[in-house]
């Protein structure tokens, strides 16, 4: 009322009621002279307007309501039909390129074919010179339908394995997710390809003597390259090892029961550089050596250690030397870390300039003089270990809770954090890193090398991150190639392993998950039982959780330890 007591009408009415808002102006004129009377009003043109043009009136403004709604639906409908017709689009390159794909499969598996047939052809000649012609064609038929029947068998088994039905839709996210990025990789690098021939053929007359002389080769396409077969074998690779095995089945089960502490809790496993033996470390405070296959064949329940380490502090951290076979390194809760004779169970170098805990330590594979470690004092030291002090520092402005070096290398070296991130450096230019992924949402409790340019992360948010060290823009990685998702870890520091592509991590459900590089889901699990000690029966108890993990090399043994000092070696069959 406000707004027509100062003669301003809605918008609305003024488009599309133009007279009746011309006659309320009239009405509500602030000079009351220049308001119309009543015979003003009875003899208007508005008020004595035909009734005819009133009608036109309404039609005109029907029919333009009705083209208004004609065109809200139009649109409507186009929009429906773009989006339908942009998936359309999608869903025929995909077909495409699934086509493309199958073809250089069915390729490969023809030249396969070929070369069987070949071999087959050169065995039965040699039968023939033995045995005679028919002898030789009947065992080639037998040959024949031999293989027939094993390829039969092997596709009936990828169609009825139920852990592939049941991760469909994963491998396939999988697949296309490898596919693009070969294919954005091949774009980006032909790009500079392109520049180059574009270069050479405006170089006028040169490029045509050039040419005369030497006809241009076409040049390759790499787009079309990666779409002939280079995504194969690494997918294939994962896919067979995915599919490899069936189940994590428990060898041997040691039970660590130490009357003198109330805690048994394992913080790290880690095995020699043969595989011989494996040694545990804990709150405990001791270092315990076992023999790996006398545990497997003895069959009992309680074993005890060939070698026992004693330290003045719970351990948190364990790493064997791969040059030395009886050196084994431990860090400690009280920031020290230590060098220990494995053969002669003796102490051999103490080194103390941590302020706080040590979480982590590792011994260069490449240099074995080399050891790395990282506190909770923000530090990664690194240490001569003949001359028992530190031959240089890295300081971050947060705890260090996992170092690792790469296995071929000793000038490089990756870190966990409890700022969320990895950090990658050249230890040559030590004051800023190489590299730094960023993708956790909590701290990175482990950092594990899967070959020089790849590396597996593990954080408390749940999640293990795999990360190309390669793919970095400016020194920063966002996009991990895989964010593995399965295990429960919110709260502990559960282990995490590697070896020949496989991921092993504990978890706080009180299992042990196995992964594949290739895959962001578990390819195998266990769960470690709780055994009431009174009335011998399973029971569930949530406080328990996976502490430690460790491969055993060239093998499918893993060692696996849970916090209440309970280890399993259990091996993927």
């Amino acid at each position: 009322m406000s707004s027509l007591r100062h003669r301003v009408l809605p918008p609305q009415i003024l488009l599309k009621w133009p007279k009746e808002a011309s006659f309320c102006l009239w009405l509500l004129h602030p000079e009351p002279s220049y308001r119309p009377s009543m015979s003003e009003l009875l003899q208007s043109e508005f008020i004595n307007e035909p009734r005819e043009n009133l009608e036109e009136r309404e039609a005109a403004m029907e029919l333009r309501d009705g083209i208004e709604e004609q065109e809200l639906l139009l649109e409507f409908l186009l929009l429906i039909q773009q989006r339908k017709q942009d998936a359309a689009d999608k869903l025929r390159d995909t077909i495409s390129l699934l086509s493309s794909d199958i073809d250089q499969v069915v390729k490969r598996q023809l030249v396969l074919q070929q070369k069987g047939s070949d071999i087959r052809s050169f065995l039965a000649s040699r039968k023939r010179i033995r045995k005679g012609v028919e002898t030789a064609a009947a065992e080639e038929e037998n040959d024949d339908n031999s293989i027939d029947e094993e390829s039969d068998t092997l596709e009936s088994t990828l169609l009825e394995s139920s852990r592939l039905m049941k991760n469909l839709k994963k491998l396939e996210s999988v697949y296309f997710a490898m596919r693009y990025r070969q294919i954005k990789a091949a774009a980006a690098a032909e790009k500079p390809l392109a520049r180059y021939y574009s270069a050479l053929s405006s170089n006028g007359r040169s490029s045509e003597k050039s040419s005369v002389s030497s006809p241009a080769q076409p040049p390759k396409d790499p787009i079309n390259d990666s779409r002939q077969g280079g995504w194969i074998d690494p997918f294939l690779e994962g896919l067979c090892k995915y599919l490899s095995f069936t189940k994590l089945q428990v060898k041997a089960d040691l039970k660590q029961g130490d009357l003198l502490n109330s805690s048994n809790l394992v913080c790290a496993i880690g095995f020699d550089r043969d595989g011989e033996f494996f040694a545990t470390a804990g709150v405990n405070k001791k270092i315990k050596i076992f023999e790996c296959e006398s545990i497997i064949k003895d069959g009992r329940d309680i074993h005890y250690p060939v070698v026992e380490l004693a330290s003045r502090s719970k351990l948190s951290g364990i790493c064997w030397n791969s040059y030395i076979k009886s050196q084994i390194a431990s860090s400690n809760f009280e920031g020290v870390v230590q060098v220990w004779d494995v053969a002669r169970s003796q102490l051999v170098t103490e080194m103390k300039e941590h302020e706080k805990r040590v979480w982590s330590i590792d011994i260069s594979s490449a240099d074995p003089t080399l050891l790395a470690s990282g506190s909770d004092d923000g530090s990664v030291k690194l240490w001569s270990i003949n001359q028992g002090v530190s031959i240089g520092t890295i300081k971050t402005k947060a705890n260090i809770c996992c170092v690792q070096f790469p296995s071929d290398s000793g000038r490089s070296l990756a870190f966990g954090s409890a700022d969320h991130k990895v950090y990658y450096y050249d230890l040559r230019n030590p004051k800023l890193p190489l590299c730094t992924m960023v993708g956790h949402n909590k701290t990175v409790s482990y950092v594990r090398f899967l070959d020089s340019s790849t590396l597996v992360s593990s954080s408390t948010d749940n999640t293990l991150k795999l990360w190309d060290l390669s793919m970095s823009i400016s020194g920063v990685n966002e996009t991990p190639l895989h964010s593995f998702m399965g295990h429960t870890n919110v709260k502990n520091f559960v282990g995490l392993s590697v070896s020949d592509g496989y991921i092993a991590t504990g978890s706080e459900t009180n299992e042990v998950f196995v992964y594949h590089k290739a895959f962001p889901m578990p390819v195998l699990s266990y769960k470690f039982k709780t055994i009431d000690p009174v009335s011998d029966l399973e029971v569930d108890d949530a406080s328990q959780f996976i502490s430690s993990v460790c491969w055993r090399a060239q093998s499918s043994t893993l060692v696996a330890a849970n916090s209440t000092g309970n280890i399993k070696i259990l091996e993927m069959v």
